[in-house]
């Protein structure tokens, strides 16, 4: 292995650092899809045909599902914002947001059921919190990912007992 002579070594940083600052002035600069202050909210609606509270093998993705996200102001809890979307046939939805809602508490909550069979909803468990605030630490380009959320179905499905044994559930809370 052969050294380099000590008095290279600088030369070596500063073409570096001229290098990186090069690239990271010709990189495609990141941007939301709904330019500054904008967002895009993203999710899947699916159904909980055991009503677990969290996605098995049985649990299904249900297209034509309406969501809405609301935010609502933290002091007085005026809502500021109402946006609605359907879900593709993946149980997937989109909502472009055009502004930031950094003083309000937003969420992705369930409207309507795509599935007649599956479409009561819990309370509390009907939604998703979202930060729709570019001044919170995350560096998602103007995306939001919510939880997914779930319809249920009436009356679990029959072998839903047996399927939910399989999960080993002995030490979890009481769900609420």
């Amino acid at each position: 292995m052969t050294r380099l002579p000590l008095a290279t070594a600088p030369l070596l940083l500063v073409a570096a650092a001229v290098l990186a600052a090069t690239a990271a002035a010709y990189a495609p600069a990141p941007t939301a899809s709904k330019g500054p202050g904008g967002f895009v909210v993203t999710g899947r609606v699916y159904c909980d045909p055991c009503r677990a509270g969290f996605e098995t093998n049985v649990s299904k993705s249900i297209p034509g599902a309406t969501v809405a996200v609301e935010c609502r102001h933290y002091g007085d809890g005026a809502e500021k914002l109402k946006a609605e979307a359907t879900t593709d046939e993946y149980g997937w939805y989109k909502v472009e947001i055009d502004q930031d809602h950094q003083e309000e508490i937003c969420e992705v909550v369930l409207a309507k059921s795509g599935d007649p069979a599956c479409s009561e909803t819990e309370k509390f468990r009907d939604r998703s919190r979202v930060p729709l605030t570019s001044n919170n630490g995350l560096k998602q380009n103007g995306i939001r990912y919510a939880n997914p959320i779930a319809f249920f179905r009436k009356e679990p499905l029959a072998d839903c007992g047996y399927l939910l044994q399989q999960y080993d559930l002995k030490d979890a809370p009481e769900t609420p």
